[in-house]
């Protein structure tokens, strides 16, 4: 049965009967049937056996937000935190075989919480160029009593080699001016006026505090536990693609990935194995059909917090 929800939470949820419409839209790869055409597709099945298919050299922009060393819960089945060593090799299982799918001047995007982002290194620098990490505050969340409260998120940013992408003036920050220079004519000094407001344009860093996690009064809130918020993905596509790019995820989990690619007039696709994500992801893309709209990102502005 589908979840009531007051008038006010925009949580999506789907009936059983609703998934399974949704599920028939969904791909899976057999060697019985070989599918051409991966443009836009959310691919139903194990990531691990689902990436032998998959072409060489087709994927521009990776973002990934793999299972974190921790024992969560996702749909009906668990992942389990591992031994550090444990938890290397299943990284380092994926990840070798990334490689061959990603054009020459591919980025790829990994996000860890801070115990995963120990280890992350140590793997992917095997086989990608580190170009940064990204830090963010993920500001949900419950304190400790004998610990600081854990707030704080990284995204490692690799390229395939040194030639990539980087589309800077997509992703500058709009900034309040505190302290407005003029130059010796009296003209304003970098900054301009608008609506009544002082603001400039400048490069963002590698430190992310503008981010809203996804709840239930949010269009693109679902019951996926670590469910990304869009307008983080936004930064990371505008960045290092360009439009008609294909963008692949590879545990796309609710959909987010593939939901702002397609807002953002990037090809996109999704492997995941869970069908209560599968279904959601593809109902969130029908939504983006009718509705492009990130929120927090307005009129190619990322704004300071996310709207509700």
């Amino acid at each position: 049965m589908i979840k009531k929800h007051t008038l006010r939470n925009k949580t999506i949820s789907l009936d059983s009967k609703e998934e399974v419409a949704l599920l028939r839209q969904a791909i899976k790869f057999s060697t019985r049937k070989k599918i051409t055409d991966l443009n836009n597709k959310i691919v139903w099945q194990d990531t691990f056996y689902a990436l032998r298919y998959l072409p060489d050299s087709f994927v521009d922009l990776m973002v990934v937000d793999p299972p974190y060393n921790l024992t969560k819960n996702f749909g009906n089945r668990t992942f389990k935190q591992m031994q550090s060593d444990d938890y290397c090799k299943w990284l380092d299982k994926w990840l070798s075989k990334i490689k061959r799918i990603l054009k020459p001047n591919a980025s790829l995007y990994i996000c860890t919480d801070w115990r995963s982002s120990i280890m992350l290194p140590q793997i992917a620098c095997k086989y990608f160029v580190l170009q940064n990490r990204i830090s963010w505050e993920r500001e949900k969340g419950r304190a400790a009593r004998n610990n600081w409260k854990n707030c704080l998120e990284d995204i490692w940013f690799y390229t395939n080699s040194s030639e990539y992408k980087f589309n800077l003036s997509a992703v500058k920050m709009q900034k309040k001016v505190i302290a407005p220079y003029h130059d010796n004519k009296g003209a304003p000094k970098d900054w301009y006026e608008k609506e009544g407001t002082k603001i400039r344009y400048t490069a963002p860093s590698n430190i992310w505090t503008d981010i809203t996690i996804p709840f239930w009064s949010m269009s693109e809130n679902t019951e996926h536990p670590t469910q990304k918020p869009e307008k983080l993905i936004a930064k990371l596509i505008l960045a290092s693609s360009d439009e008609g790019d294909m963008v692949f995820d590879p545990f796309v989990g609710s959909g987010t990935t593939a939901v702002v690619a397609n807002k953002l007039g990037r090809r996109y696709l999704g492997i995941e194995r869970e069908r209560k994500y599968v279904a959601l992801a593809i109902k969130r893309l029908q939504n983006a059909e009718n509705d492009k709209n990130i929120q927090g990102y307005e009129n190619g502005v990322f704004k300071n917090r996310n709207s509700v």
